[in-house]
């Protein structure tokens, strides 16, 4: 069985960083395509990034390009959400989800198979 367990969230202030994590254990973590999605309270499931399962390339929703890098290894079955420049609006549960795949991103939340259960992040101004 597929389990995702993100790490990492936490308080930051508007322009600090946080990284969070993702460690995937059961499967091929290297055959998934992964994602990050956030919620925020009244809102919907947000895409936030995607990565091949090569790691070569990224993807990322226009509200966090430039600031949001997201990265693999393979080695370690984990992924990353690196996050700089935080401001406010980007409070929310981040959730990280795994589908099979290869070098393809997916971007709705109903392509993936796995989620965690996701990372409280909050960004006072």
């Amino acid at each position: 069985q597929v389990q995702l367990v993100e790490s990492g969230g936490g308080l930051a202030q508007a322009g600090e960083s946080l990284r969070l994590g993702c460690a995937v254990s059961g499967g091929t973590f290297s055959r998934y395509v992964m994602g990050w999605f956030r919620q925020a309270p009244g809102k919907g499931r947000e895409f936030i990034a995607t990565i091949s399962w090569s790691g070569g390339d990224a993807s990322y929703a226009d509200s966090v390009k430039g600031r949001f890098t997201m990265s693999r290894d393979n080695a370690k079955n984990t992924v990353y959400l690196q996050m700089n420049s935080l401001k406010p609006e980007d409070t929310a549960v981040y959730y990280c989800a795994a589908a099979p795949g290869y070098d393809q991103f997916y971007y709705s939340d109903f392509e993936y198979n796995y989620w965690g259960q996701g990372t409280q992040v909050t960004v006072s101004p």
